[in-house]
Formats: C-alpha cells, sequence, structure tokens
C-alpha cells in the first residue's frame, strides 16, 4: 500500500543534510579475557587508527542491515553462527565526524567462539584487541565501546548467555571465569557457586562427571547449560565499592 503523498509545495532541501551511520561493538571471550574487533582504518579522518567496524547507512538498507554488510566488509565476518546485534543507542551529538553532520545507529553483540576477521573493504587491518587495551579509538568510539561494555555485562546478569562460552561440559569455576571476564571484577567462589545452583534451569549437573581442576584438591563437578534463557533471580554484578549485589 502505498504512503501519503508528499505535501504540495514541501521543499525537502529546506533542511541541512546529514549522513547517517551504522557501527558495532562486537565483544567476545578469548584466553580468558574481554575482547573486542576493532579495524584500522585506510581512509581519512583517523587514517592508520582503530576503529569500530562500521560505516554509512546507504537509501534503499536499515541500519541493521548496514551494520551487518559492514562488518562482512571491513572484517570478513559473514553469516557468523551465533552474532545477534543488539541495537544500542543512537550518537547524535554535532562534530563527532569530522567530514559532516554523522548521526551513528551502534550495535553491539557478545559473540562466543569467533573466527578471525579478515580486513576488507576500507579496512587497512582488523583484529581482536583486549578490551584493556583498545582505547584510543577514532570519533567518539571510546564512548560507543564503554557502552556496548556496559550493555553486555547487564545481558550476562539476566541470561544464561554465558554458558555459550563454555564447553559443552563446564565446572563452575570455568563458568565464573567467564563472568570475571565479561564484568572485570573478581567474585567470591563460594557466592558465585551459591547463586547459580539456586537459579532454577541455569545449570544441569552431569551425573558422575568431574574433572581435575589443578591443585591438591578433588575434581570439581560438571555441569551443562541448562534449559532457561533468562535467570529468575538475576545474576547481579558486584557493586562499584566490590561487595556482591
Amino acid at each position: 500500500m502505498p504512503g501519503p503523498a508528499v505535501p504540495e509545495g514541501y521543499d525537502k532541501y529546506a533542511h541541512e543534510p546529514f549522513a547517517v551511520t551504522a557501527d558495532l561493538a562486537v565483544l567476545t571471550v578469548r584466553e580468558g579475557a574481554l575482547h573486542v574487533l576493532l579495524v584500522e582504518r585506510g581512509e581519512e579522518p583517523y587514517r592508520g587508527h582503530w576503529a569500530l567496524p562500521g560505516g554509512f547507512v546507504q537509501p534503499d538498507e536499515s541500519a541493521e542491515t548496514a551494520a551487518r554488510r559492514e562488518l562482512a566488509e571491513e572484517t570478513g565476518l559473514s553469516d557468523v553462527s551465533g552474532l545477534h546485534p543488539e541495537q544500542l543507542r543512537t550518537y547524535s551529538e554535532p562534530g563527532r565526524d569530522p567530514r559532516m553532520r554523522v548521526v551513528t545507529v551502534a550495535f553491539t553483540a557478545l559473540l562466543p567462539d569467533p573466527p578471525e576477521p579478515r580486513a576488507g573493504s576500507d579496512a587497512a587491518r582488523a583484529r581482536w584487541v583486549p578490551y584493556a587495551e583498545a582505547r584510543p579509538l577514532a570519533f567518539d568510539h571510546d564512548r560507543i565501546l564503554a557502552d556496548a561494555h556496559e550493555r553486555v555485562g547487564a545481558r550476562l546478569e539476566y541470561s544464561s548467555l554465558a554458558t555459550a562460552f563454555c564447553p559443552p561440559e563446564f565446572t563452575l569455576g570455568e563458568l565464573q571465569q567467564i563472568y570475571e571476564a565479561v564484568w572485570g571484577a573478581g567474585l567470591d567462589r563460594p557466592n558465585f557457586r551459591r547463586k547459580v545452583l539456586a537459579t532454577p534451569g541455569f545449570v544441569e549437573p552431569v551425573p558422575g562427571a568431574a574433572r581435575l581442576t589443578g591443585g591438591r584438591g578433588k575434581p570439581a563437578a560438571l555441569y551443562r547449560a541448562g534449559t532457561a534463557t533468562a535467570l529468575h533471580p538475576p545474576l547481579l554484578r558486584p557493586t562499584p565499592e566490590g561487595r556482591p549485589a
């Protein structure tokens, strides 16, 4: 069904034009540490600087379609299993791009077991960078990345996503390491264990299975992901003072 007609006499050039871009903050856990996918810009502005993957939204595509296209073009990551970009927020402050007025729709995703990126399009390089070493970035991508970190940290509070980063059978210590990597905070082991086991459907024990985890203690019990996707009650992050929430 066609939309309403343009009002007679309306001047579409009456307002200053601006561009829309889509950027992605894709995070993962590698070797026990939080990493972010970055590209080295091959063109001005900020040539030679690291940035989040992204680019301009074309007239015939949505922001999410543009985000997926740019991700594939700049990093080679296309049709990646487990990649579910979530819209983060819109960044529209004047002056955030030296070329012209640019409004960015940012997306974020926490991706288990990602492949190695392959640079393409206008990206000179693409790689997974430890989160702690990622900044400073081009444009206002430091702010976008910080907001993305906060969002994925909150997702772990209310969902069972962390189990996707563990082996099919894992110890509670291995699960705790995922939370510590994403949240950037140490957790009390007994308290963490108590909360996980008290959350219905979060994990399920593997009968008779155990794994030595080092030291002289007894083997640790093994678990697998449960059927729950949402956690009730949530597994809250430590407060800034370091107390469990």
